[in-house]
């Protein structure tokens, strides 16, 4: 019998940056390469070993039932009490939900606000799965160009934000230190923003999960602002800054009555999240000092990776303050060619064995400039993989 997708189904293209992990794997293995993995999203240290302890405790223990579809007590009042603390803002355990993951948390909030034929303004470039979302719920993603210069990287453009929206706008989509660009938009930009969404009754879904990969600059999150539960939607989780990406474990914040309606979602799709991974991730609170060590460590990375880039023939390259991320844009190169981004990071891949990720993945209006280049990985690494993209650079560019 012959498939037949729901419309919802049908509206995922599917494309994301495990595509071109699979091209390298591939390459490796016909042509026998080391692979440079630069496409890598997520950090490449184990999770701390307290966390692991408790996990493993909370598993010798038999705590491996059901909890509740928000999670346990004790990790949405942990989550509380940190965010409280962190930003002289009180938030209350009613106020968190923890799901399976940020992404988990990120489809919570758009099945909770989205109906078919809303439109929902998302700074371009941004991460795919915003607008997957939207279009798979039936509502219209509104791609806003950033403003981008080789100095100061990609910042928002209020004012364009602004002339989008319609009586028809239900949100903003926010990621802040962003993917995949790497930028850390200013607390003027930030407060710019909330103010434009509470003047225009729009809802401001914040993606903070690279919070603490601040390298340089100001971090301001949108929960600074007494007003928040009346507007924002605030989506973090353990992945990044606990290296827990496999653990799957995010947390939405928001009014009470809208984690109320999320629980009772959760509890009828995925019943709670996995109960042995929260008790591990009440420890993630103790390990503030392992998290520090990472940071500074990214610093001395996203450096080594600047200082190469600069080296590469047609790279104009902002420095990442935040995230793990850094966006080049190679448009000389593309047209010198005749290629899309995507086709520089395919020939990339078979020729020299270096995964990046094309900036249409991100964005199909400024991606087309630009590939991602992640420095996830160990300077020498770093060091090696950038080599071998001048190289290939300059092969090219001779032919």
């Amino acid at each position: 019998m012959s498939v037949r997708f729901s419309r919802y189904a049908d509206s995922i293209s599917g494309e994301s940056t495990l595509v071109y992990s699979d091209l390298a794997r591939k390459a490796a293995k016909e042509k026998g390469f080391k692979i440079i993995n630069f496409g890598i999203g997520q950090p490449d240290l184990p999770t701390f070993k307290q966390i692991r302890d408790e996990a493993k405790k909370a598993l010798d223990e038999g705590f491996t039932g059901y909890t509740p579809a928000a999670g346990i007590d004790e990790l949405r009042a942990k989550v509380a009490e940190h965010l409280s603390s962190k930003y002289s803002q009180p938030v209350k355990k009613e106020e968190v939900i923890i799901t399976p993951g940020a992404k988990t948390s990120l489809f919570l909030a758009f099945l909770m606000l989205i109906n078919p034929g809303d439109e929902v303004i998302i700074p371009d470039p941004s991460f795919y799965s915003y607008a997957e979302v939207v279009k798979m719920l039936g509502g219209i993603p509104k791609l806003v160009p950033m403003k981008w210069s080789e100095e100061k990287g990609f910042e928002l453009d209020i004012e364009a934000i602004e002339n989008v929206i319609t009586p028809k706008t239900k949100m903003i989509v926010f990621n802040n230190p962003h993917n995949p660009t790497g930028s850390l938009f200013s607390p003027k930009e930030v407060e710019a923003l909330q103010e434009l969404a509470k003047s225009k009754k729009v809802w401001l879904l914040s993606d903070e999960i690279y919070d603490y990969f601040v390298y340089d600059g100001e971090f301001r999150s949108v929960l600074e602002d007494s007003e928040w539960r009346d507007y924002v939607l605030y989506v973090n989780g353990f992945s990044k800054t606990f290296s827990m990406t496999g653990w799957r474990l995010g947390y939405l914040v928001a009014k009470e009555e809208i984690i109320r309606k999320a629980s009772a979602i959760a509890a009828t799709v995925y019943t709670c999240p996995t109960s042995f991974a929260q008790k591990g991730a009440l420890a993630a609170f103790d390990t503030f000092e392992e998290v520090k060590s990472m940071i500074s460590l990214f610093k001395r990375r996203r450096d080594v990776m600047y200082e190469e880039l600069r080296k590469v023939k047609g790279f104009k390259t902002a420095l990442a303050k935040g995230a793990f991320y850094m966006y080049p844009n190679i448009s000389e190169i593309l047209k010198e060619k005749g290629w899309t981004s995507k086709d520089f990071s395919v020939e990339l891949i078979k020729n020299k064995g270096v995964t990046t990720i094309p900036g249409e993945v991100f964005s199909p209006i400024t991606g087309k400039d630009f590939i991602r280049v992640s420095f996830a990985l160990d300077e020498n690494e770093i060091r090696e993989g950038v080599k071998r993209i001048r190289e290939f650079v300059d092969e090219i560019l001779s032919h």
